[in-house]
């Protein structure tokens, strides 16, 4: 398609270079206030006048109304961060000309010396109030001045209440932008907190476990998230391992979270086989915090005991630990059928595995974020894959851990994750 430019001059020619050059610097602003005050410069140079008032009834009822800008003040008032500065006045020309919601001309203006607009219209002979409409409703106004009578031409002015319009749907869009980029600031500050409060759940540092060599991986999707892992020391040397990944993301599984941590280390029968403090858990969330708002927590505890190498563990709805036996080659998925999640319901039971492990065993805990981690295309990791990397029986717990990552991270193909993930890998010494 060529395009040919009209050889016709008409009387837009002269201020179309001034309009476009109007649209371009209102397309660079970011400040509403600059904006504004860039905005009026430009038009007067459109339409000249002597005077400016900007009118609000935004959360007022008739006859109350504001100034928000006057060409007439010394000192420039933002009315989005300055409202309590901002003159409220009743009644009056200006309360008619705004609570009308028409664009109004007045060519031989007369003002009463006790009118509340008299300060701002004294010396002026003619008005022209434009009102901008926000839900159909004029909740702003401007207003501009001339010392000369009829100093609007009415042919111009559709124009002049057109791009008014436009240009102040374009500043309530900006002052949208801006309220939402300091929310936005204040609720990711507030999330940074929440996450550091959540890590600082976690464990700090690995414990020392005879005849273990662990390593851990703990990455929540949003600031703060729903996955959470533990240790426990028992009589006798044991150790109880925890791995937890409650439902939904961000805050609320942040906070579900912490309950469950708080459950767990409050449980005064710590010492109790693993289907019993999975009970314990499951009845106070179930009684005081879930019950009434679907949420629930997938769970695995087991208790190792390195005297003999056995683990004792029960599940609660979790993803299965993956067990390579690096003597024989063998590939076992532990047992965690049966139990339904935490939170589910009061009277939910647990039953328990007993598994004794070698030397050169590894095991792989984790939440449902790494297997169900996805690339571009919409596949998933699965478990096939991690047990590919399981396959290497020769490295530390740590190393085994960098490979499933590394793993993860080629198969994502950079994209994010959409839910906490978190891994412990025990390699048996």
């Amino acid at each position: 398609m060529k395009l040919v430019a009209s050889k016709e001059v008409g009387s837009w020619a002269p201020t179309l270079p001034q309009i476009v050059e109007l649209m371009k610097d209102m397309s660079l602003h970011t400040d509403p206030q600059e904006m504004v005050r860039s905005y009026g410069a430009k038009v007067a140079e459109l339409l000249p006048f002597d005077g400016r008032i900007s009118l609000s009834r935004r959360g007022l009822e008739a006859p109350l109304f504001r100034i928000t800008r006057s060409s007439t003040w010394k000192n420039e008032i933002n009315p989005w961060h300055e409202k309590s500065r901002l003159p409220l006045l009743e009644g009056g020309v200006f309360a008619k000309l705004i609570y009308s919601d028409e664009p109004t001309i007045i060519d031989d203006l007369e003002i009463d010396p006790d009118d509340p607009a008299a300060e701002y219209l004294n010396g002026h002979r003619s008005l022209a109030a434009i009102p901008m409409f926000d839900q159909g409703v004029a909740l702003n106004m401007v207003v501009l001045l001339s010392r000369e009578r009829a100093g609007f031409p009415p042919d111009e002015f559709p124009q002049l209440v057109w791009m008014t319009n436009l240009f102040g749907r374009a500043t309530n869009n900006l002052v949208l932008s801006d309220d939402l980029k300091r929310a936005n600031l204040a609720l990711d500050r507030e999330m940074k907190a929440v996450g550091e409060i959540q890590r600082s759940l976690l464990p700090s540092r690995m414990p020392k476990i005879a005849t273990l060599d662990l390593a851990a991986y703990y990455q929540p999707s949003k600031r703060a998230g729903g996955d959470y892992y533990d240790f426990f020391p028992l009589p006798d040397g044991r150790w109880g391992l925890f791995l937890a990944d409650v439902s939904g993301h961000g805050s609320p599984a942040a906070v579900l979270m912490a309950v469950t941590h708080c459950i767990a280390h409050t449980n005064p029968g710590a010492e109790q086989p693993p289907a019993q403090v999975l009970d314990y858990i499951n009845r106070h969330l179930t009684s005081l915090y879930t019950e009434r708002n679907g949420s629930f927590v997938t769970a695995f505890y087991g208790v190792y005991d390195p005297a003999d190498r056995t683990f004792v563990y029960a599940c609660a709805g979790h993803p299965p630990p993956r067990l390579k036996r690096c003597q024989d080659g063998s590939l076992i998925e532990l047992d965690c059928a049966g139990g339904y999640p935490l939170g589910v319901m009061e009277d939910g039971e647990y039953d328990e595995a007993t598994l004794t492990v070698q030397t050169g065993d590894q095991i792989v805990f984790f939440t449902d974020g790494v297997t169900e981690a996805a690339n571009p295309h919409g596949d998933l990791f699965g478990a096939e894959r991690l047990d590919r990397v399981l396959e290497n029986c020769s490295v530390q717990a740590s190393s085994l851990l960098d490979s499933v990552l590394a793993s993860m991270d080629e198969f994502a193909e950079g994209q994010p994750a959409d839910d906490d993930r978190t891994m412990i890998v025990a390699r048996v010494l």
